[in-house]
């Protein structure tokens, strides 16, 4: 009888120009990774949630959520509660530390985010001022 173990199964492979990083970029609560695995199964329009910051909102910079198929030369893939989410590295000079989560609270339900970089947001909390 062998004593040797079974060898790790093979890391996924990063698409080309795609970079692993992990949960001090961006990190999801178990409730927003079930919610995200909810969302991509009724969209079925890819399973990536892809987080961007664009100009625009109350207060300078607003979140954008999306589902893409896949990722893009230069994105930042990170894994967390279940979800796979892609960063773009100018999102990620904004978003460095921060926590999504979901309420499906009927009054201020709906993903929110924890961004420690934030320096003042909106009551809605669409949007954010560094």
């Amino acid at each position: 009888m062998s004593t040797e173990t079974a060898p790790p199964p093979p890391a996924t492979a990063l698409p080309e120009g795609v970079r692993e990083g992990n949960e001090k970029l961006v990190s999801l609560t178990a409730a927003a990774g079930k919610k995200v695995a909810a969302l991509i199964a009724r969209e079925q329009t890819g399973d990536f949630l892809r987080i961007a910051i664009t100009g625009g909102g109350c207060n300078g910079l607003s979140y954008k959520l999306r589902f893409v198929a896949t990722a893009r030369k230069g994105d930042i893939l990170v894994r967390s509660a279940g979800a796979t989410v892609l960063v773009d590295p100018k999102t990620a000079l904004y978003l460095k530390g921060t926590e999504l989560d979901y309420s499906s609270a009927l009054i201020a339900g709906g993903f929110k985010f924890t961004n420690p970089n934030a320096k003042a947001s909106c009551s809605c909390g669409e949007s954010f001022s560094v």
